[in-house]
């Protein structure tokens, strides 16, 4: 796992050479909001390095980022009242940016979603955009105060 990728985007994410709406920031991972959601509050959880697939993921790192996997399951979930979420990861194959990152979705009961079909959809207005992210920023800060 290298230090980064001149020209990933998620790279450039972490490096904050991107704008991007983010959520939770550690030493292992970031997560920020999808610009092109399924629904309001899907978060991408990328690996801080760039690591392009989950066999790339040092051993030692699986921990921490599913720990992060987690923490935003519940954290969306907690934030946008949601009946419970997504959780997906592309690997090699439909992975729009080949840097490993993890899908976690807000889901509700008769959403529309039915199996793998994601309709894609932008957020209405920036504030929307920034209103989704204090949300789970906030929820994010409160299940790690209750750790």
């Amino acid at each position: 796992m290298g230090i980064g990728d001149a020209d990933c985007a998620f790279c450039k994410i972490a490096r904050h050479e991107a704008d991007a709406y983010i959520v939770l920031e550690d030493e292992v991972s970031l997560a920020f909001l999808d610009r092109r959601p399924v629904f309001p509050g899907h978060v991408l959880l990328a690996t801080r390095a760039h690591c392009r697939t989950i066999g790339d993921l040092p051993e030692n790192l699986i921990p921490p980022f599913f720990s992060n996997v987690r923490l935003l399951a519940l954290a969306v979930v907690k934030a946008l009242g949601a009946d419970g979420s997504f959780i997906a990861i592309n690997d090699r194959v439909s992975q729009s940016v080949p840097h490993l990152h993890v899908h976690v979705v807000p889901r509700r009961h008769k959403d529309g979603l039915k199996g793998f079909f994601w309709p894609r959809q932008q957020y209405k207005s920036d504030e929307s955009a920034l209103e989704t992210q204090r949300a789970i920023q906030s929820a994010v800060a409160e299940l790690q105060a209750r750790n």
